[in-house]
C-alpha cells in the first residue's frame, strides 16, 4: 500500500516537472508521464486526471507559437520603418546638397512668388477698372462683356448698364423713398426762390415771339404804368402759379422722374463714373488686393521652393507659380467679403474686410451719391430731357402756364389767344433749364439725401451692405483668378529656365545673334564707305 502511494507521487511530481519543462521549451511532456504509466492506466477512468495537464501544455504552446509569430511581424514593420526613415534622411540629405549647390536660385523663389503674387493681384485691379474703352482688335465680341478676342476693357467700363441697374435698385428699394423726399421741398420756399426769374422768363419769351424792339419797350412801358394794386396782384398770381405747380409734381413725382434712367443714363455717359464710387468706397479693399498678393504670395513662395528641392521634377516651379497667382488673387477676394456675418472662432470673432467698414463706406457711398449723381441740377436735367418723363412734365407745366397767362392777361383787361399760348408753353420749357440754377441749392438742401442714404446704409444688414460692392468682383472673378493663374505660370516658367540653365542658354543665343546682326551691319556700312 505504501509502494502504491510512493508510486502515485513520483507520477504527480514527474507531470508536475514536464509541464514546467514545456512551458520553458516548448516540446511536449507526454513521454515522462507515459514511461511511469500502464497501459492499463492509461486507458483506465483514472487516468482522466492527466486530461487537462495536456489541454493546458497544447493550449500553451499555441500562445508560444503566437507570441513567436507577433515578434516577427513586429520584427519586419520595426524594419518597414527604419526602410522608411532611411529613405527620408535620404531625401532629406539630397535636398539639403542641393540648397547648397545653389542657394541664390532657392531663396530667389519666394522671392519671386511674392512679386508674381503682388503683381498678378494689381493688375487684377487694374483689369476691373481700365481701360475705360474697349483696346484691342474687335473681330468678335459680346455686348456688355470685357473680353473680345483680341482685346479687353475695364469689367466696371463695360458693364456699367448692368451694375448701374443693380445700385439704383438697390438704392430706391432700400435707400430711398423718392415721393417722400421730394416730400421735404416747401412750395412756398420754392415759389419765393424762383418768383424773381418768372418775369425773366417771360421776357425772353416775348422777345422770341415778338422780335421787334418798340413792341418790347412798349410793353415794359405797360408794365410799369400799371397800378400798384395791379403789380402786386400779379406778383401774387406768379407765387401762386409756382406754388401750385409744386405741389403738382410732388403728387406725380413718380411719372415725372425716372432715378433709374436718370443714374444710368449718367453712368453710361461717363463710364468712368462708376468706377470712381466703387474706387471711393473700396479704396481700402482695393488696396488689401494688391498688397496681400505680396505676403500671401511669399508664404506660398516658401511652400514652391520646399516642393522644387524634394521633387525632381523642373516642371516644379512653373506648376507652382500658376497655383500661387490663383490663390493669391482667391485668398484675396474670400478675404474681403466672406464670412458675411460675424463669425467667433475661439477668441477671434471674424468678418469680411469690406463689412467691417460699413459706417466708413455708408459715408463715403452717401457723399458720392448725393453730390455726384443725385444733385438737383442732374435730377431736373432728368425730368426735363428723358424721353420717359418728358411729355409728362411738358403736360403738367403747360397747363399750370396757361392758367397763370389768363389770369395775367385778365389783369391787364385782354386774353391771349390760344395759339400764342401754345407756343409761349413750348418756348418756356426750351428756356426753363436757364432759369433754374437760382433753385438747386435749396433743394439739394432740402432734400438732404446724403444724411438720408447714410442712415440708411448704416442699418443695412450684413448681407443686404455686401451687396453694395461685392458684385463688380464678382461679375468676372474667375477671370480674374485666372489671369492671376496664367500670369504665376509664366513666372514660374522664368524661374524654370533659370532653374535648369535654359534661360542662360537662351540669353546667350540672343546674344550671339545680336553679335552676328551687329557685326554684318558694320561690314555693310565698311563697304559703302570704301566703295564711295
Amino acid at each position: 500500500m505504501n509502494e502504491c502511494k510512493r508510486c502515485a507521487r513520483i507520477i504527480v511530481l514527474s507531470s508536475l516537472f514536464s509541464t514546467a519543462l514545456s512551458l520553458q521549451c516548448g516540446y511536449p511532456s507526454t513521454f515522462v508521464i507515459n514511461q511511469y504509466a500502464t497501459p492499463s492506466s492509461i486507458h483506465s477512468p483514472q487516468s482522466s486526471i492527466h486530461s487537462p495537464l495536456q489541454t493546458h501544455r497544447h493550449t500553451t504552446r499555441a500562445r508560444c507559437v503566437r507570441l513567436s509569430s507577433a515578434k516577427g511581424d513586429e520584427n519586419e514593420d520595426d524594419a518597414s520603418k527604419s526602410k522608411k526613415k532611411i529613405g527620408i534622411s535620404k531625401h532629406i540629405q539630397s535636398a539639403i546638397k542641393k540648397f547648397k549647390a545653389r542657394p541664390g536660385t532657392y531663396l530667389l523663389i519666394p522671392v519671386i512668388a511674392a512679386f508674381v503674387g503682388w503683381f498678378t493681384n494689381y493688375l487684377a485691379v487694374q483689369m476691373i477698372f481700365y481701360p475705360i474703352e474697349f483696346r484691342g482688335i474687335p473681330i468678335w465680341r459680346r455686348d456688355g462683356e470685357p473680353l473680345g478676342l483680341l482685346g479687353w476693357q475695364g469689367i466696371v467700363p463695360a458693364k456699367t448698364y448692368k451694375m448701374s441697374e443693380t445700385m439704383v435698385n438697390m438704392v430706391t428699394t432700400q435707400l430711398l423713398n423718392v415721393e417722400e423726399v421730394f416730400r421735404r421741398l416747401d412750395p412756398d420756399i420754392v415759389a419765393s426762390t424762383l418768383g424773381p426769374e418768372v418775369p425773366k422768363l417771360m421776357e425772353s419769351i416775348g422777345e422770341e415771339l415778338v422780335p421787334l424792339s418798340w413792341t418790347q419797350k412798349a410793353g415794359r412801358a405797360l408794365f410799369f404804368s400799371l397800378p400798384g394794386r395791379t403789380k402786386a396782384a400779379m406778383d401774387s398770381a406768379n407765387h401762386r402759379f409756382l406754388h401750385d405747380f409744386t405741389v403738382s409734381m410732388q403728387d406725380n413725382i413718380g411719372t415725372l422722374l425716372n432715378i433709374k434712367n436718370c443714374v444710368i443714363n449718367q453712368m453710361l455717359q461717363d463710364r468712368a463714373l462708376l468706377g470712381q464710387l466703387f474706387r471711393k468706397c473700396g479704396q481700402a479693399e482695393l488696396d488689401f488686393l494688391t498688397n496681400s498678393g505680396l505676403w500671401f504670395g511669399f508664404m506660398l513662395g516658401i511652400i514652391q521652393m520646399i516642393v522644387a528641392l524634394f521633387w525632381e521634377n523642373p516642371w516644379a516651379l512653373s506648376i507652382g507659380g500658376a497655383i500661387v497667382g490663383l490663390a493669391t488673387n482667391w485668398l484675396a477676394l474670400k478675404w474681403i467679403f466672406e464670412p458675411v456675418n460675424p463669425t467667433k472662432i475661439g477668441p477671434f470673432i471674424l468678418q469680411g474686410q469690406f463689412l467691417r467698414r460699413q459706417q466708413e463706406v455708408a459715408k463715403e457711398f452717401s457723399s458720392f451719391f448725393a453730390n455726384n449723381v443725385l444733385t438737383s441740377e442732374k435730377l431736373w436735367d432728368s425730368i426735363l430731357n428723358d424721353p420717359s418723363t418728358k411729355s409728362s412734365f411738358g403736360l403738367l407745366f403747360t397747363n399750370h402756364l396757361k392758367k397763370f397767362a389768363n389770369v395775367l392777361s385778365g389783369g391787364v383787361g385782354f386774353l391771349l389767344p390760344g395759339g400764342i399760348l401754345t407756343k409761349a408753353s413750348s418756348s418756356a420749357l426750351e428756356k426753363l433749364p436757364n432759369h433754374l440754377h437760382v433753385l438747386h441749392p435749396y433743394v439739394d438742401k432740402a432734400l438732404g439725401l446724403q444724411f438720408t442714404l447714410r442712415t440708411q446704409m448704416e442699418k443695412m444688414t450684413s448681407a443686404k451692405f455686401e451687396r453694395v460692392l461685392h458684385p463688380i468682383f464678382e461679375e468676372d472673378e474667375l477671370t480674374l483668378i485666372i489671369a492671376g493663374g496664367f500670369l504665376g505660370f509664366a513666372a514660374g516658367l522664368v524661374q524654370q529656365g533659370i532653374e535648369t540653365g535654359a534661360a542662360a542658354k537662351w540669353v546667350s543665343k540672343c546674344k550671339l545673334k545680336i553679335k552676328k546682326l551687329v557685326s554684318r551691319l558694320f561690314s555693310s556700312s565698311t563697304a559703302a564707305t570704301d566703295q564711295s
